[in-house]
């Protein structure tokens, strides 16, 4: 037979128990937090306003080429100051900014696709080739996280 002390026992190191669980999730989280808040503050472009964001991807995608040749044909090297180019640079870091957040898992991949389900892939197959061209041309697998963004987008399209 179990006493009332036996009982206070238990139910007091189930207490103890339950509070460190909750105290390493929120642990946890606040660490999760802190990496979200650098990452913006390091990576300014993901503080654009909606108004930047909207003119940049405007921008992007009525910009016309074949591929990368062609683009470099009509509107030079990617790394200058032409509103085009900044555009694109602004929209990529953006891209790879969001992929970094949902591969570490610090915002939901489901939460970035109700936003941006069609967005997302819409602009990243528009400056895929340029991409690829500059992955090429330094040798260098450029932009990996907004390719892992696009490729969880499409993810999820399918499946809906």
């Amino acid at each position: 037979m179990v006493d009332i002390t036996g009982i206070s026992a238990i139910v007091a190191a189930a207490g103890v128990i339950i509070g460190v669980v909750l105290t390493v999730l929120e642990l946890g989280h606040l660490r999760g937090q802190r990496q979200t808040d650098l990452l913006v503050r390091i990576a300014p472009w993901l503080n654009m306003s909606s108004i930047e964001l909207q003119q940049a991807a405007i921008r992007v995608l009525n910009t016309e080429y074949k591929d990368y040749d062609d683009f470099l044909k009509m509107y030079g090297q990617l790394h200058s100051e032409k509103p085009e180019q900044m555009a694109i640079l602004s929209i990529l870091n953006y891209l790879e900014g969001m992929g970094i957040l949902v591969r570490r898992k610090l915002v939901d991949a489901d939460f970035v696709y109700d936003f941006w389900s069609g967005d997302i892939p819409t602009l990243w197959e528009k400056v895929k080739p340029i991409v690829e061209g500059e992955r090429k041309k330094w040798n260098y697998p450029l932009l990996l996280n907004a390719e892992y963004l696009y490729n969880e987008i499409k993810k999820r399209e399918q499946r809906k």
